[in-house]
């Protein structure tokens, strides 16, 4: 085993190397040296200032107390670490990457933040401040925890993408901040494009903000894009925040939420006391008034949460949510409010049904129990109405059968998200515990079907891979492998978009996950027992087609995806309730 990682760790080195500058950076650094391994950086302004399009800068392990701060003038913010340096394409990015094996913190405790209330346009009135703050083009960050990032007047994230795109975001942990763990401003023309590929957003709580104490506190927050590419988040988890898990409030561009998870949002303090400014939705996927913010949430997991498990927050657009599960939610487990706007975006209704090509799809999703708002039965009233009407009731949920499903069904109920509170859910085993070196979430039962279950089987066909007769219910597939067997690669084959290997990566190929995304080798054995079709992405979730499984049966999975596509790149391959990443250049 020891040599394995020696090896894992020597390849991912010298691939970095082979594809562009290497920097390194180090909490004992100095800014005046060489940025070597040997004599490395102290800061990420630093290491910014230096690197071009295929460059890859290690971080060292390690606590950053983060003090000072660059003053971003096109937001009027400051940042204790301002990334403006850009990569040129998807294949060709600039790599923030955890040093393998190591952990660095980036800890905004003293960090000099913005004393303004008001903004007036100038560095003396900054209102903002993050620790970590993107205004670029192609980056990778990955590996690393933001947190304690205090506040004024504005709540301020741990990380603040603006302007930006096509940055991925990988094994992120950013808590305890005086705002969203995560906040995407795509306001600019053109941008978006993201991966958030399993990265963590907790206990986040803003109690001092203008707005409202805890009020703006999101995990997840993607906002303002009008135009552009998509944004998709993968094998995220939120917890304990005090707003809402994932919100896209005012988001005029679709965006994909998947094989994600969302508990205990709108408490605070390891889940003992809820903030006067709770909203508390777990997937709060809306509003849109222009009708243009059509997301797609599917696979995943909602419970715990104060109000809502899966919200559509009054938008004019409906969306997709395919095979999610809810349970125990404070409120509702769907609620599927909507209204509607004038051609000036004034709201024009106080809550009004979606019909239509704009109506809400709903197929194959748990409401445990099931109670739901505006399905089936909607609320219509404006002007002129004040009734209830006949509205889509979705295909093949729980609801359509009316189908109570009790503990019978599941593995298993009980997680310690469910019953500890006042302790640090990330320190303790269960489904939001410590994740594996690969990114992936622990295997645990809470939630999944069992043997018996009546979900199994019961679904519509929605083109992903499942097993058995028909796709079942919820989140969880049952009888699909949670690993696939490993290969040894044939040569150097485990890399990440440009040949820099992703730290903690196996080098024996194809790593275990059981809900999430992983690197795999150029070789890949689908089991005997998994039949159907396999669907293909770019890296922007941009779908490109499907395969069928005996095509990559036994086959070079690299291969099959050049020929089919002509053209060599990285790929996202789902296959079944997971999300492979290919190396295919």
């Amino acid at each position: 085993m020891r040599n394995k990682i020696l090896l894992a760790l020597g390849f991912a080195l010298a691939a970095a190397q082979a594809f562009g500058s290497v920097y390194y950076v180090a909490t004992d650094g100095d800014d005046s040296a060489a940025g070597s391994k040997d004599k490395p950086f102290a800061t990420l302004n630093k290491a910014n200032a230096v690197v071009h399009a295929g460059d890859t800068v290690w971080i060292r392990g390690g606590v950053y107390n983060l003090k000072d701060t660059v003053y971003y003038q096109r937001y009027q913010m400051t940042a204790g670490i301002l990334l403006t340096a850009s990569g040129e394409s998807d294949d060709k990015r600039i790599y923030y990457f955890a040093y393998p094996g190591e952990r660095p913190i980036f800890d905004g405790a003293n960090l000099l933040i913005g004393q303004a209330c008001k903004n007036k346009g100038t560095i003396d009135s900054v209102m903002t401040t993050s620790p970590i703050v993107v205004a670029a083009k192609y980056l990778h960050l990955k590996g690393f925890e933001v947190r304690n990032t205090p506040m004024k007047c504005n709540s301020n994230s741990g990380i603040f993408l603006y302007a930006s795109k096509h940055i991925i975001l990988e094994q992120i942990d950013s808590h305890h901040n005086a705002g969203p763990g995560i906040f995407i401003h795509d306001g600019a023309s053109g941008g978006g494009g993201h991966l958030v590929l399993n990265c963590d957003a907790h206990d986040n709580y803003d109690p001092t903000g203008w707005q409202g104490d805890g009020e703006n506190a999101d995990g997840f927050g993607v906002h303002y894009q009008y135009d552009g590419d998509t944004t998709r988040f993968v094998g995220c988890r939120s917890w304990w925040n005090s707003d809402d898990g994932y919100d896209v409030l005012a988001q005029e561009f679709p965006v994909i939420v998947e094989n994600s998870y969302a508990m205990g949002n709108g408490y605070i303090e390891y889940g003992t006391k809820m903030p006067l400014g709770v909203n508390g939705h777990g997937f709060k996927m809306g509003y849109s008034r222009t009708g243009a913010g059509h997301h797609i949430i599917k696979n995943c997991v909602a419970w715990n949460n104060v109000a809502n498990g899966f919200y559509s927050n009054y938008t004019n657009a409906g969306s997709t949510w395919i095979n999610n599960t809810a349970y125990k939610n404070g409120d509702r487990s769907f609620g599927m409010a909507s209204t509607t706007y004038d051609a000036d975006l004034n709201r024009t209704a106080d809550v009004m049904p979606l019909f239509g090509d704009n109506a809400h799809v709903l197929k194959n999703n748990i409401a445990f129990p099931n109670k739901n708002s505006q399905i089936e039965s909607c609320w219509m009233k404006d002007a002129t109405h004040d009734v209830y009407v006949d509205c889509p009731a979705g295909e093949n949920n729980t609801w359509n059968f009316n189908l109570n499903l009790d503990k019978s069904d599941f593995e298993s109920l009980d997680d310690p998200s469910m019953t500890v509170t006042g302790e640090d859910l990330s320190k303790i085993p269960g489904i939001l515990g410590p994740r594996n070196a690969d990114g992936s979430i622990p295997n645990v039962g809470f939630l999944k079907l069992k043997e018996g279950s009546r979900a199994i089987d019961k679904g519509v066909d929605v083109g992903m891979p499942f097993a058995g007769a028909a796709p079942d219910l919820g989140a969880y597939e049952f009888g699909m492998p949670v690993s696939s067997s490993s290969q040894e690669p044939e040569s150097s084959s485990v890399a990440e978009s440009s040949g820099s290997v992703a730290p903690n990566s196996s080098a024996a190929g194809l790593s275990s996950s059981s809900n999430g995304t992983e690197s795999i080798a150029s070789k890949l054995v689908l089991p005997a027992e998994f039949s159907g079709k396999v669907v293909v992405f770019d890296m922007q979730g941009r779908f490109l087609g499907t395969l069928q499984a005996e095509e990559l049966r036994n086959g070079d999975i690299a291969d099959v995806l050049r020929r089919h596509f002509h053209n060599p790149g990285v790929y996202l391959v789902r296959y079944g309730n997971r999300l492979l990443r290919v190396n295919a250049i």
